[in-house]
């Protein structure tokens, strides 16, 4: 039998499209000494990179998983375990891994898919993931302009080892009816608080990026009952400023070249956007409707080139639990002076390049 001190570190599912994993650099040795927390290797999926966090504690006993390596969901990528386990054992353990892989057993089964319900005469797309035995109130998670629930793939999952937590797809948005109406935060409020309804949520914590963050403000302000605590990742409307260029560059681009740089100002590190991540952008955005959809929705962001909305008078009065996390080197809504934040090392796109450390923030939130 296997020494039951034996730990497996395994290739992390991080979004539903997420299907094999490539090692990037490994931030620990063979022989070292990890603790629960801390970085171990970094991946890129075929959306972005991320970095998997230790689980386990205890030697580093060894790296199955090399540099440039390709390795599906579940596949061992190393191995840790007490000095006084036998190099045999060990071995062992790396063995029947590299057959696992080589037979292909580790090939996904029925996952989760995204589900859709009617709010408001709108079909909203959203994702559901959830543990055997749910703990407290539910999380919600909504996106920013031009984002999608799949932005929250490395969120989503380690919140629904606890919590049920539903990734939604706002109007224009993602798999969601492209009608914005008249796009203001008001109808995006609305269908946030429909959306709770419709699935007989009567109190959830809501976590909004961007625009997200403007439209659980709102959504707290209107229904604050409903309101278990908000969890704001770079709001929009906390400063006049904003990178008014990039919002209305993202919503007239039309080819590769246009989008890319755009999207690089997203990310502290601009080598996160990866080819996939622009070419999946492109197909959204030359679905039927979503040119006009985001045309309307940035006239809510912007007035001229400044913010529109006061994201600060939204919450003025409003009694839930609010935390408020920015990455500190946003290029696209600067981090405003005044305001009792986190700061995460990263860019807009913080819950994409820091996950981790926003995920630490949640857990605590909830």
């Amino acid at each position: 039998m296997t020494d039951e001190r034996i730990q497996r570190v395994t290739m992390p599912k991080w979004g539903l499209s997420m299907k094999t994993g490539r090692i990037v650099e490994w931030f620990v040795s063979e022989g070292d000494t990890v603790a629960k927390g801390d970085d171990l290797v970094d991946i890129e999926t075929d959306k972005i990179a991320g970095t998997l966090e230790s689980a386990q504690e205890g030697p580093l006993r060894r790296i199955v998983a090399q540099p440039g390596e390709a390795l599906p969901i579940g596949a061992v990528l190393a191995v840790i375990a007490p000095a006084d386990v036998p190099d045999t054992e060990i071995d062992a353990v790396v063995e029947e891994a590299r057959a696992a892989v080589a037979s292909g057993v580790l090939e996904q089964g029925d996952e989760p898919q995204p589900q859709v319900v009617d709010v408001g005469g709108r079909t909203i797309s959203y994702l559901t993931l959830a543990p055997d035995e749910p703990a407290g109130d539910p999380v919600v998670l909504v996106h920013g302009y031009g984002g999608d629930k799949n932005s929250w793939l490395f969120v989503q999952q380690p919140l629904a080892a606890t919590h049920t937590v539903h990734a939604l797809d706002l109007p224009g948005h993602g798999a969601s009816s492209k009608d914005v109406g008249d796009g203001t935060l008001q109808m995006l409020a609305d269908t946030v608080v429909g959306f709770l309804d419709a699935l007989g949520i009567s109190r959830a914590h809501l976590v909004g990026h961007s625009l997200g963050g403007a439209v659980i403000a709102a959504v707290a302000r209107a229904a604050p009952g409903k309101v278990a605590s908000l969890t704001l990742l770079a709001p929009a409307g906390f400063t006049p400023d904003a990178d008014a260029e990039y919002l209305r560059g993202f919503a007239a681009a039309t080819s590769r070249r246009e989008l890319k740089p755009l999207l690089g100002r997203l990310f502290a590190d601009e080598s996160q956007v990866t080819r996939q991540l622009v070419d999946d952008l492109l197909r959204y955005k030359r679905l039927d409707g979503v040119d006009k959809a985001l045309s309307v929705v940035v006239e809510t962001l912007l007035d001229g080139d400044r913010q529109a909305i006061d994201c600060r008078a939204l919450l003025d009065g409003v009694d839930v639990p609010v935390t408020i996390v920015w990455g500190a080197a946003d290029r696209i809504l600067p981090v405003p002076d005044g305001v009792d934040l986190r700061r995460v090392e990263a860019g807009h796109m913080l819950h994409m390049e820091a996950a981790n450390d926003v995920v630490r923030i949640l857990q605590g939130q909830l």
